[in-house]
């Protein structure tokens, strides 16, 4: 892609307006909160000090909007007491500029380090840098800088405060997330119907696994209906593609195919129904039509072997999960919603959470990832390079320009930065738009009505609500807002309103600018990583089809934690090939060695590598069936191919299949033999099962070698 359609489509996305979900009673709660904290300040001590402690309760209450899981009063009071700080040490430091540029630089590194513990963290770390560099400014004297400190404190306390005493949708983040993945489980099975091969996106599942994350505490206090609904949930899938794939044994037509369509259908139904009550935490309501099909005898009638197997497990995970997501309901609420699965159940709920650090034990973790990105190549630790350099370079041209308030060079430009081309050009492009428009209308609004302080804290928290209720919709209307609220709460302060409009706008551009020369001088383009996201990803699923063929090997003694980890890890590394794709995609990079065509081909054939090992695990036998014989070996034979393969992708070489192909028939011939020596005696349960879908994994690896010489 050229840099001039480069520009022009990340221009586009960043003035693109969304239509979102809002949430107004969350917005009137932080906008309650800085309306408080300004009256307080206030009264007490003055405007000044007023405006400081507000942009402590504006930042702290724009924290909990970021997609965290962690606790919401955590995220505020780390923000107001990280941006207390900052403002005091950034004040004292101040008059002397080298001091000051070091601590500029120190502060901006570390933000920009902060993206590889999550968006949330780097998000809150560069925003206080950059209202520390306004909040700097309105102190007088240290006494004053120690007493904006504490008050932008308190803002945090009190927006923490707030979260606490008025909860909204309590748990609501969590049972979204969960009620997302069943809704997705269940469009899934109602897609399966038409096309028994579709695929499955994966990121639902991996954010209800996120937000299952919680403390010994928090699992205590979590809803029942939060209790086990996921894993059941990630079981299901894998049951619903072998009761749909034709290569399980229904045919494609037929009336056998008919009642899978049935089964299909009735999952999706009850699924969706388990993820309305989730969602609003009422009783699960259950469609007649969908519990009459799952009860109907005609099931055993119609299939048989393994698609039977597969409905009887469909059968009993989708009572467990209903039942999960009935939570405390009546007794007879209970028993309706036991109704929609007539099999025994032989899968339990577990007992156990997904654990996370508390907050003492996650400045540790931070600080691991942290380290793990200090390294020559790191996207991270470029942008991280990247900010300090824009930070220090846009505070030395405020100072030497004679605009005045030079401080929103660098703050714009600290506030647009993204690891990503993408997003720092979409946002430097809409902070400008957005800025252009807030100035000028706030401005407006103070030229023709000269409000007093009470009327400029007022329209400032009117701001800040619009910004905290639309600011999802589209990062330009945002920024707006916050235009808009710097302006009125700058004026509040005495600030001379003729030293914000033109010079605000004009510095906010140069920002943006700097920004923007930045990438195109320090890069981290990701399309020459593709190669290595790719061999990524090949690894890992490679390593998931061995352990789920390790566990036919030897059911009475192998776990399947190793086939979970296996799971996550190609969960992990697909999408952040899809993600690497949709970057390289956007960037002015010509390609390296992987071309459009070869990554479309071998991104197809990996994934019907993972869903022909999903296939193979949903049969996986129990403890104590009898092992098949040879299993370990073929095991070993995928995962060191694969893991050779891998390397051959990032070598620029084609990987070779032979070794697989040669293991899979000295297998089958080691088989023949054993049949013919055992006649008369059925083989393991399993032995045909996995040499289908091992035979099937090796075509779709040749297709892969195929495709990535395309």
């Amino acid at each position: 892609m050229s840099w001039l359609r480069a520009l022009k489509e990340t221009a586009r996305s960043g003035l693109k307006i969304e239509r979102r979900r809002l949430e107004p009673l969350v917005a009137v709660r932080g906008a309650a909160g800085l309306a408080l904290v300004i009256g307080v300040s206030l009264a007490l001590f003055g405007p000044v000090v007023a405006a400081s402690s507000a942009f402590g309760a504006f930042q702290a209450a724009i924290a909990t909007f970021q997609r965290s899981w962690r606790p919401r009063p955590v995220l505020a009071l780390v923000s107001g007491v990280s941006l207390g700080v900052t403002t005091f040490l950034g004040y004292v430091t101040g008059p002397h500029l080298p001091l000051f540029l070091l601590l500029l630089v120190t502060w901006t590194f570390l933000a920009g380090l902060a993206w590889a513990a999550g968006p949330t963290g780097g998000i809150i770390a560069a925003s206080n840098v950059a209202i520390m560099l306004v909040t700097i400014t309105l102190p007088t004297s240290v006494g004053q800088a120690a007493l904006h400190g504490a008050m932008i404190m308190f803002g945090g306390v009190v927006q923490a405060a707030l979260i606490v005493l008025l909860p909204i949708r309590r748990w609501g983040a969590q049972r979204d997330a969960l009620a997302d993945a069943l809704a997705a489980e269940a469009d899934y099975a109602r897609r399966l119907r038409h096309d028994p091969v579709a695929h499955f996106d994966p990121v639902p599942l991996m954010l209800a696994r996120r937000a299952a994350a919680v403390t010994a505490r928090e699992a205590r206090r979590r809803p029942a209906e939060l209790h086990g609904s996921r894993g059941v949930a990630e079981r299901i899938r894998p049951v619903l593609a072998s009761l749909a794939d034709p290569a399980m044994g229904v045919p494609a037509e037929g009336p056998e195919r008919d009642r899978v369509r049935e089964l299909l259908a009735a999952a999706g139904s009850l699924l969706d129904a388990a993820a309305r009550a989730i969602r609003k935490g009422d009783p699960v309501k259950l469609p007649a039509p969908a519990v009459a099909a799952l009860k109907t005898p005609d099931t055993g009638a119609l299939l048989t072997g393994p698609p039977l197997r597969a409905a009887d497990r469909l059968a009993a995970l989708l009572s467990d999960v209903i039942e999960a997501a009935e939570g405390d309901g009546t007794k007879e609420e209970r028993a309706g919603a036991e109704e929609a699965a007539d099999a025994i159940k032989d899968t339990r709920l577990p007992a156990d959470h997904h654990p996370r650090p508390g907050l003492l034990r996650l400045a540790p973790v931070i600080l691991g990832a942290m380290r793990r990105e200090a390294h020559h190549g790191s996207p991270i630790l470029r942008h991280a390079v990247r900010l300090a350099a824009v930070a220090a370079v846009g505070y030395l041209l405020g100072r030497l320009l004679p605009l005045g308030h030079g401080y929103w060079a660098p703050m714009a430009a600290v506030m647009v930065m993204r690891p990503e081309f993408s997003q720092t050009y979409s946002r430097a492009v809409a902070r400008f738009g957005g800025t252009l428009v807030g100035v000028f209308l706030a401005s407006a609004i103070v030229e023709a009505a000269h409000p007093g302080t009470g009327p400029l804290a007022a329209l400032a928290v009117v701001c800040a609500l619009l910004m905290y209720l639309l600011m999802r919709t589209g990062y330009a209307v945002a920024q707006a807002c916050v235009g808009a609220y710097v302006v009125f709460l700058l004026g509040m302060a005495g600030d001379d309103l003729g030293q914000t409009v033109f010079e605000r706008v004009l510095l906010t551009l140069g920002g943006g600018l700097l920004a923007m020369i930045s990438y195109a001088v320090y890069p981290a383009w990701e399309t020459p990583r593709l190669r290595t996201r790719l061999g990524d990803w090949l690894k890992a699923a490679g390593r998931y089809a061995a352990a789920v063929v390790d566990q036919y090997a030897d059911p009475a003694e192998r776990g399947q934690g190793d086939v979970r980890q296996a799971l996550l890890a190609t969960r992990e590394a697909r999408v952040a090939w899809q993600e690497a794709v949709a970057t390289a995609r956007h960037e002015p990079v010509r390609h390296r060695g992987l071309s459009h065509a070869a990554a479309d081909a071998t991104q197809h054939s990996l994934a019907q590598l993972g869903r022909v090992a999903m296939l193979l695990e949903a049969h996986i036998p129990r403890s104590g069936a009898t092992p098949v014989p040879g299993a370990a070996a073929l095991a070993d034979a995928l995962r060191r191919a694969t893991d050779r393969g891998a390397k051959a992708v990032r070598e620029r070489r084609v990987p070779d299949w032979t070794s697989v192909r040669e293991a899979l028939e000295r297998w089958e011939a080691e088989c023949r033999v054993r049949e013919e020596a055992e006649a008369g005696t059925p083989p393991p349960a399993g032995t045909a099962l996995v040499r289908t879908n091992v035979s099937l994994a090796l075509d779709v690896l040749e297709d892969f070698s195929r495709g990535l010489t395309s």
